[in-house]
């Protein structure tokens, strides 16, 4: 059975939240029905003139944008409307930009991790909606790696930014539609939110439970395989490696001109994490960091996606790298000017470094447990989905 997503419900039992009101869409044109028809053609072919204009996030409306790069308001080619940025010079809607609208439709495929910038969109668009008094209907989309698994600590207060705005494990088990109800009830009390859930998914459920095409909501989110593996490879875009951003396997390699590829692999399998198994080989990245530059280093080829801790993983290989390799290795400072180290943004603390320096990664999750525990009872209320 097909899972049933939030933009087909809405056309087919909702239409009446749309018809009549002026709408700006939060969108790009990789989100798509089961069919593969782009939700901006479908929400402009059934509700024409009430659609007024488009909001691009990371990657922009075309989702063509590579990462971090600042995307600018333009008029959309394809559709015509103005499509206006949520990551340029601001990174939610400004107050004018919601002056001619009734309300805001909100469809993105979040993956299942904090890291993934869609997260803070979702925020900065929930925050802004209440502060205008504009509704938010969110059309919500299937969590891909599942919402039974979480995976690592809630984010600290000072290390706070647009890959951890929200205090929320690394992998968070929540749908974006179940986050929104969430930041509704607990921080956003005032806004106007219409969820429109799927029909026919469960929380046990991985994307290809769900039956239907799997399309890359950003340039570098290539899979299931990936999506299992980010929780952990995404921290090591905190040190000095490339993790493969420019080949057919990005946050799947792993890698630098100073790694012995062969030598990380045995160090690595030899921990015996379920689920995955790493491989030495030869690169070549076309993106930075070591763009054009021959590296060595490992390719994660996933045994059983439902098996692998991913945070962990990711942990082990950023301990391995820094003791392996002390004299090449470093953090990497945060290009934002947030004043961290990027990677301790990522990790929403600067403990996990502190333990890695001091060779004790493996400790850095000893109270997981009782604080994913009380993650769960927090959003116990919100979700939507058994």
């Amino acid at each position: 059975m097909k899972t049933v997503l939030g933009i087909e419900r809405l056309i087919h039992e909702y239409p009446d939240l749309v018809k009549g009101k002026k709408n700006g869409i939060v969108t790009n044109y990789t989100m798509t029905d089961g069919q593969l028809v782009p939700v901006i053609d479908l929400l402009m072919n059934t509700f024409g003139k009430d659609i007024v204009k488009l909001f691009g996030p990371e990657h922009g409306v075309m989702g063509a944008a590579v990462e971090g790069e600042s995307v600018p308001a333009q008029r959309d080619m394809h559709s015509t409307l103005p499509a206006l940025s949520l990551y340029g010079h601001r990174r939610a809607p400004d107050p004018a930009m919601l002056d001619d609208i009734d309300q805001i439709i909100f469809d993105l495929q979040d993956i299942g991790t904090r890291y993934y910038t869609y997260v803070c969109t979702l925020k900065g668009v929930l925050e802004a909606c209440e502060s205008k008094g504009v509704r938010c209907i969110v059309l919500d989309r299937p969590n891909p790696i599942g919402g039974e698994s979480l995976e690592g600590v809630r984010v600290e207060p000072n290390f706070r930014s647009f890959v951890g705005c929200l205090p929320i494990p690394v992998r968070h088990g929540l749908s974006l539609g179940e986050m929104s109800r969430w930041l509704n009830r607990d921080e956003y009390k005032d806004l106007e939110l219409k969820v429109v859930p799927m029909a026919n998914w469960k929380r046990s459920f991985y994307f290809p439970d769900t039956n239907l095409p799997f399309v890359p909501p950003s340039p570098n989110t290539t899979g299931l395989d990936m999506m299992v593996l980010y929780p952990g490879t995404c921290l090591l875009e905190g040190v000095n490696v490339s993790v493969g951003r420019g080949t057919t396997k990005p946050f799947e390699i792993i890698g630098a001109p100073f790694i012995d590829g062969f030598e990380l692999a045995w160090q690595f399998n030899r921990q015996n994490w379920p689920g995955v198994r790493a491989r030495p080989l030869y690169f070549v990245p076309w993106r930075n960091p070591y763009a054009n530059t021959l590296c060595q280093g490992i390719q994660l080829h996933v045994m059983n996606p439902r098996m692998i801790p991913g945070l962990r993983v990711g942990i082990a290989l950023v301990q391995l790298v820094h003791d392996l390799y002390p004299e090449h290795f470093s953090f990497l400072s945060d290009s934002d000017g947030h004043g961290a180290l990027f990677f301790d943004l990522l990790a929403g603390t600067d403990r996990l470094r502190h333990a890695i320096e001091a060779g004790a990664a493996r400790d850095f999750l000893q109270n997981e447990s009782s604080i994913l525990e009380d993650y769960r009872q927090e959003v116990a209320q919100d979700l939507l989905y058994e």
